[in-house]
């Protein structure tokens, strides 16, 4: 399954997973977008951990009083300078009236064990994915015999499709079964236990049944078909089927997660009757819908035919620095796990995509005070665009708890997106001042929405969510805000995720989170505000427009006070002066206007621009995770710095990323590249930032301006893109700095008027074009370009 699939498009391994106990963190994942399959383990046993992104439990919804009242008492404290009273004093009041709602937790549904004779020490091992196809391998040598697993989640058939292999007949052995999934959290040994009580396993024939039952009562479970090739099954004392005497064995799995048992086995059963055996067959039918996907759009930076192992790809960063290749398989692999762990009616990406494997684990929530949208922001320059709809269309299922938020916390209309929530839980539930005193994840959210449409152009999918949604927004904002001796807004209390101003924070080596966060104009919360009502105000141009709603956006626009810098010139984190500077901390907010807002450029205002570059310069090594080195490759890929940006992801990939290329939070090994907490929880945050960095760093894109090669480090002298996506339309070029080579090809979806930056490096270059192309006001190496709907314009090197 790996020949003939080129390297950059296939993850190697030659060590099996062997985290100490948690091995779930080192499985090859598998998925549709809706069922995930996480295959760990090695030749003797090997487990299959199944999940479903619709199944979970623990969650608690509470009903939140109406404490509204407290705005006012709390921005009396902070007029007073009483600002650690002010900080928790909403919080306080909410936990005073009994109040308590839980996030929910992704919930294992079942293992798939394996087990099998090893009658000769092992010889050739190795485990991969493939991820031009989607599938997870193991393959191995006893003696002369030659043994293989691999498998597929199917987006065609919604089934997991298993298969066992050797090139001798009558020489494989095996013992198939499900089980529970066991917890590795001393926590959770109760939960457990309470799941095992409900469990039911059964063997008939060559299927095999099983079944739990969730805390609401509903159960959840499994079905697989086994068709053995030759040789004969047999069912074991303890519930599991032996297969004996066979050269390959395929299995089937469907899975449900509400009803009862009984009849989803029967109906389970059915389908799988009913399905094709033939493992070939399937996995065609799967390619028809997961290629399209993976192939949107792709990235070459490395020539030759030389396989390289993740293992040495990491000890090469380790001891030295990042290599191209490895870059390569990190585009990719993000990609594939975004491809697999979510779809566009589905549930959104989540911080283990479908491969959770345990209870109750660390941040398992959608998190909006960064890492949700993270996971999203690479999706339309990638050729992604429409997996945009699982993230928008979950938050619009929880509009009336937003709403009620609002009314109950702040006494304002609209709405108030906590920054945690899980399906179904819109309510607040960490009730901690860094979390509840920030309002601003429903206005970053709303660039998603916005994004979308500049996309897709699609103006029913804007009049129908994307402006009612914005709206909803801005009324919040218009109630919510006060406005000062100066005609100005004062924003208040305001937090800057999830940081505390130098000065409040305690005088002590000890770490303490989040010790004073709530502060007066945080310069993200107004960043935020200014591009939702911009965008709400271009939106609503492009339908029939309420110049009453327009006019009160625009005052409300002209009331935002202007961005501030320190004396060294950089852009302050807080624009109230009673708040100083914090930089030893992860988050990087208030560089929003430049990234991901597209608000500040160059071209436009060089000072401020600079300003927000001396701004991430100053944050501190130390302090930093994985998914903010990849937040921060992706700030320095604006201003245009690749080298800097390269070295962010260099950073990463010597302290966050695990064998299997997961990104976890921190470094667990103490190296000093990363904050020190005392575990280091799986987070694929950082795997989808990485890919938007990269993408960031070959191409910038705003509905205005294109900038080819905007920030491409020294090291990556040659390459190719091909199909990555501006607002309306393709584009595709490559490049070779030595030679001074360089080409590019455009094409319009849609009519497009566009300012384009080539690359420095080209001195001299000419082109052909179906549209209209004039130099630009900007000067050398801008062109403006003007064409109508599927028209074409390539650009190359005059040689």
């Amino acid at each position: 399954m790996f020949n003939n699939v080129a390297d950059r498009n296939k993850l190697l391994l030659q060590y099996p997973a062997s985290w100490w106990r948690n091995m779930w963190r080192e499985a090859l994942p598998a998925g549709n977008g809706e069922i995930g399959a996480a295959v760990y383990g090695a030749i003797k046993k090997e487990t299959i951990l199944i999940n479903h992104s619709e199944l979970w439990h623990l969650g608690v919804i509470g009903d939140l009083p109406d404490v509204s009242h407290t705005l006012t008492e709390t921005r009396a404290l902070m007029d007073q300078g009483e600002y650690h009273k002010a900080n928790w004093h909403l919080t306080d009041k909410v936990k005073k009236e009994g109040y308590f709602s839980k996030l929910a937790n992704p919930l294992p549904l079942v293992d798939l064990c394996i087990e099998m004779p090893c009658d000769e020490a092992f010889s050739e091992y190795c485990r991969g994915i493939n991820m031009e196809t989607g599938e997870v391998g193991v393959t191995w040598k006893e003696g002369d015999v030659k043994f293989s697993r691999h498998l597929f989640v199917s987006h065609a058939d919604n089934v997991i499709v298993y298969q066992i292999e050797t090139d001798k007949s009558d020489a494989l052995f095996a013992e198939l079964g499900f089980a529970l999934h066991p917890t590795d959290s001393v926590n959770m040994k109760d939960r457990y236990e309470e799941l095992l009580e409900t469990v039911k396993i059964q063997v008939e024939d060559n299927f095999m049944y099983y079944k739990a039952t969730n805390e609401d009562g509903e159960d959840f479970g499994a079905v697989a078909k086994i068709i053995a090739e030759d040789g004969f099954l047999n069912e074991t004392d303890d519930g599991m089927l032996q297969c004996v005497d066979t050269s390959r064995l395929t299995v089937l799995v469907k899975v449900f997660i509400h009803g009862d048992n009984e009849q989803q086995w029967s109906l389970l059963k059915r389908e799988l009757c009913n399905l094709n055996e033939n493992y070939e067959d399937l996995l065609s039918a799967h390619l028809q819908f997961y290629q399209p996907l993976y192939f949107s759009s792709s990235l070459q930076l490395t020539t030759g035919k030389d396989n390289y192992l993740n293992e040495e790809m990491l000890l090469q960063a380790y001891r030295r620095k990042i290599s191209k290749r490895l870059i390569e398989k990190l585009w990719a692999f993000g990609r594939y796990l975004f491809i697999s762990g979510t779809k566009s009616e589905g549930q959104p990406f989540g911080m283990y995509g479908l491969w959770h494997g345990d209870y109750q684990l660390m941040w398992s929530h959608r998190m909006a005070n960064e890492n949700i949208q993270m996971m999203y922001w690479h999706t339309n320059v990638g050729g992604l665009s429409e997996l945009n709809h699982s993230l928008i269309d979950y938050y619009i299922r929880l509009m009336d708890d937003f709403r009620d938020n609002a009314q109950k916390l702040f006494g304002c209309r609209g709405i108030y997106i906590p920054a945690g929530t899980t399906p179904g839980i819109g309510k607040p539930n960490q009730l901690v001042p860094v979390i509840m005193n920030w309002t601003s994840a429903a206005g970053w959210l709303a660039q998603h929405f916005y994004a979308y449409y500049q996309f897709s152009g699609d103006k029913a999918f804007l009049t129908e969510k994307v402006l009612p949604f914005m709206k909803e927004v801005a009324r919040f904002y218009k109630d919510f805000l006060i406005i000062d001796n100066n005609g100005l807004y004062k924003y208040y209390p305001s937090v800057s995720p999830e940081n505390t101003p130098a000065n409040y924070m305690p005088d002590c080596k000890e770490l303490v989170p989040h010790p004073m966060p709530s502060t007066i104009n945080a310069t993200m919360d107004f960043a935020v505000m200014k591009e939702l009502l911009q965008n709400l105000i271009e939106g609503c141009s492009h339908v029939t427009p309420n110049e009453e709603e327009i006019n009160i956006w625009t005052d409300m626009l002209k009331r935002i006070p202007e961005y501030q810098l320190n004396e060294d010139g950089s852009v302050k984190e807080w624009m109230d002066n009673h708040f100083h500077d914090n930089d030893k901390h992860r988050h990087l907010s208030h560089i929003y206007p430049v990234f991901p807002a597209q608000e500040v450029v160059k071209e436009e205002n060089n000072q401020l621009y600079n300003g927000f570059r001396k701004a991430v310069e100053k944050r501190e090594l130390g302090a930093q995770t994985g998914w903010s080195f990849a937040h921060m490759a992706s700030i320095y890929a604006r201003l245009e710095d690749g080298n800097r940006a390269l070295q962010c992801l260099d950073n990463l990939s010597r302290s966050c990323l695990l064998n299997n290329l997961y990104t976890v939070h921190n470094d667990w090994r103490n190296m000093g590249l990363s904050m020190d907490i005392n575990y280091a929880p799986v987070q694929l945050d950082a795997n989808l930032g990485i890919v938007n960095a990269v993408q960031e760093m070959l191409l910038y894109v705003s509905p205005r301006l294109i900038r080819l090669l905007p920030a491409l480090p020294d090291e990556w002298l040659a390459g190719r893109v091909s199909d990555f996506r501006f607002t309306s339309g393709r584009i595709s070029f490559d490049w070779n700095v030595p030679e001074g080579t360089f080409s590019t090809e455009i094409f319009s979806e849609r009519k497009t008027e566009i300012t384009l930056c080539l690359p420095e490096f080209l001195n001299d270059f000419v082109w052909i074009s179906d549209g209209d192309v004039t130099k630009s006001a900007y000067g050398k190496g801008y062109l403006d370009i003007t064409m109508k709907a599927n028209q074409s314009i390539k650009i190359f090197s005059n040689e």
